[in-house]
C-alpha cells in the first residue's frame, strides 16, 4: 500500500500499478514517535502524518514537497520506509508549469517502474480515467471548507445533518480533476488536469476569483496549529470577501472532533443554515438547560417569557445526573411539576447527552438570546465559564454575527483563577477582589495555565506580595480577553456572562483594557440556560 497526502498526488497513476493507496488521515493521541524525531512546534499535521505512518507501519510513501514541513517529513522518513518518492510542485498554472508536473509524472512512473520491477500499465490508466466521475455542484446555496484538510466523517456530518452541499476545496478536496482531454499524451493532459484544478494555497492564483462562482451561505477555514500561511490567506478572505466565515485551528489529535462539530454548529446556526425551531404549545412553561464543564444551570419561564426560577449547580462526575438535579431544583423553586414544561432546550457541551430535552442548541446562540433579553442594546458579549472563554457579536435585532472561542486551553478561564487561588492559599472570593492600591505593577508573562502556575510559585518565592499577583493574574485574564475581543472587532454595548462575571477584580481589568463599561447580569451564570429557555418558548427569529 502506498499513503500520500496531498491531491496533486498521481493516484490513478499508482492504481494503473495495480497497487492499493491510502490517503494518511492522522488519527492519533499523541505524538509520542514523531516528537521524539523532530522539533515540538513543527507543524501539528506533519507530525500527526509521521506519527501515523510509524504506528501503522505504512513502508511506501509519495509525498509533494508543498511546503518546509513536508521536505522536512521526507528527510525524516528516508531511512524509514522502503520507498519514498517526493514530487516537485511547481507554483504557477500555466504551459511551462503544466509540462514540469508533466516531467515529474514521468520521473515517478520511473522511479516506481524500477522499485516494483514491473511496467505501467497504459491501457488500465486510461480505463482508470474513463471510470472518474468529478463531482458536480449545482447553484443553490452551499458551504464552503478551505484550508487545512478536515476530516471526511466532518463534511459528511454537515452535509447529512443539515442537507447543505459542502465544498471540500481543502488541501485533499473534491477539485482534484474536472476535464480530462482524452489524446495522445494522456499523461500530459491528465497533468494538466491536475494542475487545473483548484490550486493550492501556496500557488500564485487567483482562489478569490474562482470562489465567487459559488453561491455561498458561508466558509469554514481550517488552519493547522504552528502553520502560518493559513492564518494569511484567512485574514485575506476575509478582508474581500463579504461572506461569514469561521476559522478552526487543527492540532490531529482525535479528541478535537467534539469541539470542532460545536464550532460548526454554531456558526451554521448563525448564518441560517442550522435551524433551530422547536415545536412550541402556546401556552405553559418552558425550561432551558445549560450543561457546562463547572456548573449546570436551568431556567423555567412563563407564556410570557417572565423568568419564573432558575437553578445553579456544580457539574459533578456524570453531566446527566447534574442536568436532572438542576431541572428538579427548578421545578420545585417554581411549585411546578414535569409535565407543566411543555418544553425544553439544552445547551452547552453536555446538550446532546440530555435525553429529556426537546432541542439542542449551542452555547453561542444561547447566550447572544439570553443577553439579548436582559438588555437590547448589547452587541457584544464576553463570556468566560469554567473551561472556555468567548466573545460574541450581535447585531441590531440580537443574531449572532460573529464569535471566537478558546476552547483547547484554560488560559483565561474560571479554571485558570481556581488553580491559581490553591496555589496562593486564598480564597476564590479574595481572588474577585478589585485591587487598586498595589505595591508593585506586577505583570503575569505566561498565558498558560501550567507556566503561570510555575511563574506563581517563583513569584511566592520572591516575597511577592498576594495582592499584586493577583492584580497581575487578573490583568491577564483581561489580556486573553482583549485579544479575543480584536479578532471579531470592539462595539459597545458589553455585557459579561459565566462564572468569571462575579468576579469583580477581573471585571475591573477589562473595563480597564477596553475603556469601555461592562453589564453585568443580575445573574450572569444564568444567560445560556435562558437563551435556550427562550428558544423552547418560541423566540426563533
Amino acid at each position: 500500500m502506498i499513503g500520500y497526502v496531498c491531491k496533486y498526488t498521481p493516484v490513478e497513476i499508482i492504481k494503473a500499478f495495480d497497487e492499493e493507496v491510502s490517503r494518511i488521515d492522522p488519527e492519533i493521541k499523541t505524538y509520542e514517535k514523531a516528537e521524539g524525531l523532530t522539533h515540538p512546534n513543527m507543524c501539528s499535521f506533519m507530525k500527526g502524518t509521521l506519527e501515523d505512518i510509524l504506528q501503522k507501519n505504512i513502508d511506501e510513501v509519495v509525498l509533494v514537497n508543498c511546503c518546509d514541513s513536508i521536505r522536512r517529513l521526507a528527510e525524516i522518513l528516508k531511512n524509514k520506509v522502503k520507498f519514498l518518492h517526493v514530487i516537485d510542485l511547481p507554483r504557477k498554472i500555466n504551459e511551462s508549469a503544466c509540462n514540469l508536473f508533466y516531467a515529474e509524472l514521468l520521473e515517478f512512473i520511473r522511479a516506481y517502474e524500477e522499485y516494483k520491477g514491473k511496467k505501467f500499465d497504459q491501457d488500465r490508466f486510461k480505463n482508470i480515467l474513463k471510470e472518474h466521475k468529478a463531482k458536480i455542484y449545482d447553484s443553490n446555496e452551499c458551504i464552503a471548507v478551505l484550508g487545512a484538510r478536515f476530516k471526511d466523517d466532518v463534511i459528511k456530518n454537515i452535509e447529512e445533518r443539515y442537507n447543505i452541499n459542502v465544498i471540500n476545496l481543502t488541501c485533499t478536496g473534491d477539485q482534484r480533476l474536472s476535464n480530462i482531454m482524452q489524446g495522445n499524451d494522456l499523461i500530459f493532459n491528465y497533468a494538466s488536469a491536475i494542475m487545473n484544478s483548484y490550486p493550492c494555497m501556496r500557488m500564485t492564483a487567483d482562489r478569490l476569483t474562482f470562489l465567487k462562482n459559488y453561491n455561498l451561505k458561508g466558509i469554514i477555514y481550517n488552519t493547522v496549529k504552528f502553520c502560518d500561511f493559513y492564518s494569511f490567506e484567512y485574514a485575506s478572505l476575509k478582508n474581500f470577501l463579504n461572506v461569514p466565515i469561521l476559522k478552526i485551528e487543527t492540532d490531529y489529535l482525535d479528541f478535537d472532533g467534539g469541539q470542532i462539530l460545536n464550532r460548526v454548529d454554531a456558526f451554521l446556526e448563525s448564518v441560517g443554515v442550522r435551524k433551530i425551531e422547536v415545536q412550541v404549545k402556546n401556552r405553559g412553561y418552558f425550561m432551558g438547560i445549560d450543561s457546562g464543564s463547572t456548573s449546570t444551570n436551568a431556567v423555567i419561564l412563563d407564556q410570557d417569557k417572565n423568568i419564573i426560577s432558575y437553578s445553579i449547580i456544580p457539574t459533578g462526575a456524570k453531566a446527566l445526573d447534574s442536568a436532572w438535579e438542576a431541572y428538579r431544583i427548578a421545578l420545585e423553586k417554581a411549585n411546578l411539576r414535569r409535565e407543566d414544561i411543555s418544553c425544553v432546550v439544552s445547551t452547552g457541551y453536555g446538550r446532546i447527552s440530555i435525553p429529556f430535552s426537546d432541542k439542542s442548541v449551542t452555547e453561542i446562540t444561547c447566550h447572544g438570546k439570553g443577553a439579548f433579553y436582559l438588555d437590547s442594546g448589547v452587541r457584544t458579549i464576553i463570556d468566560i465559564g469554567g473551561q472556555d472563554s468567548k466573545v460574541i457579536r450581535l447585531d441590531d435585532c440580537g443574531n449572532v454575527v460573529d464569535f471566537v472561542m478558546n476552547d483547547k486551553c484554560s488560559a483565561g478561564t474560571g479554571r485558570f483563577l481556581d488553580v491559581m487561588a490553591r496555589v496562593l492559599q486564598v480564597s476564590i472570593e479574595d481572588m474577585a477582589e478589585v485591587v487598586r492600591d498595589f505595591k508593585e505593577d506586577i505583570t503575569i508573562t505566561s498565558m498558560c495555565t501550567v507556566f503561570a502556575e510555575s511563574e506563581v510559585i517563583s513569584l511566592i518565592a520572591q516575597n511577592k506580595d498576594k495582592r499584586d499577583i493577583i492584580r497581575g493574574l487578573n490583568r491577564s485574564v483581561a489580556s486573553k480577553v482583549a485579544s479575543l475581543l480584536g479578532r471579531v472587532g470592539k462595539r459597545a454595548k458589553y455585557m459579561m456572562t459565566g462564572g468569571v462575571a462575579k468576579n469583580n477584580g477581573v471585571v475591573y481589568e477589562i473595563e480597564n483594557k477596553i475603556q469601555e463599561k461592562i453589564i453585568i447580569p443580575f445573574e450572569p451564570q444564568i444567560v445560556g440556560a435562558l437563551g435556550a429557555a427562550l428558544i423552547a418558548a418560541g423566540e426563533n427569529d
